[in-house]
């Protein structure tokens, strides 16, 4: 007869959860530079021996495609932009995780845009309209939206233009880049804009003295004098009461394109007053102090 045995029972413990894992999803960058990639890590917390699905989409409404499944390793190499998640697996039959939350990953594509100014002058002055515009060469007819640096803090607008009217606040440096889908430009070069106080140019009268009957000749100087000025040429007319004077445009003067104006016959002591225009729409420069032109017919004296 066999002595009897007991068998003590042995308990192991199982944790178990209420609900499924979600993956992690981590990226070394959100920007991938021009011609290069970034690192994506995949985890699960709390455990181990997963295998991991990695996946994009090209658009939120679009549908995320497979592309690299059952991955020992939990870091992939990526080099185009999107949108990314991932998942964990492992067991048999496969028991996944949730899917990680979406990581967006942009590109920079080697373009680089050209911010250019509209009017081009070397000198802009405090109120005149400028247009700032970034061009990507080659990306016309795509859906780009624009990015702005500018030295004015401000709201950057998502079109390739903006008009404003400037102050001395506004100048500094601008550059541009675009954005379409995941995809961004290089940023452009940086452009300076260069404002400065609304001028005021010179009035010169030769000759100062003449003969009753002779021709005087006006000239009106603004700083740089090449840069699309228009000319408008005044006399000045004394109002005794007021101890002032109003300006009365002489005839054919106004927005000569030369800077000079001549005067035929003059017979009497007079002021004359300029002024300079130019752009779209015209920006006008202050008047010129007046400057008088002394007959020896006849004299006025006046206060302007």
């Amino acid at each position: 007869m066999f002595p009897r045995e007991s068998c003590d029972n042995v308990s192991f413990p199982i944790t178990s959860t209420a609900s499924k894992p979600r993956a992690t999803l981590t990226a070394q960058s959100s920007v991938i530079p021009a011609g290069g990639s970034v690192t994506l890590s995949c985890s699960v917390e709390g455990s181990a021996g997963w295998k991991f699905d990695w996946f994009t989409r090209d658009s939120v409404s679009s549908k995320a495609q497979l592309m690299r499944g059952n991955e020992a390793n939990r870091d992939i190499s990526v080099s185009q932009g999107g949108l990314y998640h991932c998942r964990g697996g492992r067991g048999d039959p496969v028991y996944y995780t949730e899917d990680s939350s979406d990581v967006t990953i942009m590109q920079i594509i080697p373009s680089k845009p050209t911010v250019t100014l509209q009017p081009s002058w070397t000198q802009i002055y405090s109120g005149e309209t400028v247009t700032v515009r970034c061009e990507i060469q080659g990306g016309e007819g795509a859906q780009w939206t624009y990015e702005w640096r500018a030295a004015k803090l401000n709201t950057p607008p998502t079109s390739n233009e903006y008009r404003i009217t400037v102050t001395e606040s506004d100048s500094g440096g601008y550059s541009c880049r675009g954005r379409r889908d995941y995809f961004f430009s290089e940023w452009s070069d940086i452009i300076t804009l260069t404002v400065s106080y609304k001028p005021r140019p010179v009035l010169t009268v030769s000759p100062s003295w003449l003969s009753p009957g002779a021709s005087v000749t006006l000239n009106c100087q603004v700083e740089h004098p090449s840069a699309g000025w228009s000319f408008y040429w005044y006399k000045a007319v004394p109002d005794l009461s007021e101890k002032s004077s109003s300006y009365e445009l002489l005839p054919d003067g106004s927005g000569t394109a030369q800077d000079s104006y001549i005067i035929h016959g003059q017979t009497h002591t007079a002021g004359y007053v300029c002024r300079a225009g130019r752009g779209d729409p015209e920006y006008h420069t202050d008047h010129s102090q007046p400057k008088f032109v002394w007959s020896a017919g006849q004299f006025v004296i006046f206060d302007l």
